[in-house]
């Protein structure tokens, strides 16, 4: 109830201002606000693609590609939700955290193998995939989505329009 007291009582003398209404937020579910988080992180990769393994480079330009494919069904038809929170995890989280970590390694440690027996060199082609991999079934699945929609309208239409088995 105290900011229906603030709204009706006029402002204390000496205390600080109330901060300015601000606009509406940036829907960040939006697909523009996802295809230019998608573009920060191909910048990303670009200005570290000297530090990054060459395939690694690529698998993680593949991911993206994928994803903007994903982005651009929006065109469509609205993104699903489970798509939208796919793609913002691959994104935002796991896909920078990914290259991150592996950017953050002393260079001199990349091809040592680990007690995994896997170098971090191999252990981030090895992410990468499994983020491809994901990407990958994101795509798949939206076109599915998108096929069943297809199917679906062309029954509606079929029912709508076509001869019923009641005309006399």
């Amino acid at each position: 109830m105290t900011w229906f007291r603030r709204l009706l009582a006029p402002p204390v003398p000496g205390a600080p201002p109330e901060p300015p209404a601000t606009g509406p937020q940036p829907d960040d579910d939006d697909p523009a606000t996802l295809r230019l988080d998608l573009a920060t992180v191909n910048r990303f990769v670009n200005q570290n693609s000297g530090r990054l393994p060459g395939e690694s480079v690529v698998t993680a330009r593949r991911i993206t590609d994928l994803l903007r494919e994903v982005i651009d069904t929006s065109e469509i038809r609205p993104l699903d939700i489970y798509a939208v929170i796919s793609i913002k995890g691959i994104v935002r989280d796991y896909l920078p955290t990914t290259l991150r970590g592996f950017l953050a390694l002393d260079p001199a440690q990349l091809t040592v193998p680990r007690p995994s027996g896997r170098t971090p060199a191999q252990s981030l082609a090895e992410q990468l995939e499994a983020l491809l991999d994901a990407a990958a079934d994101l795509l798949a699945a939206t076109q599915a989505q998108d096929a069943d929609a297809l199917l679906s309208q062309g029954s509606f239409l079929r029912t709508k329009f076509s001869g019923s088995d009641l005309d006399l």
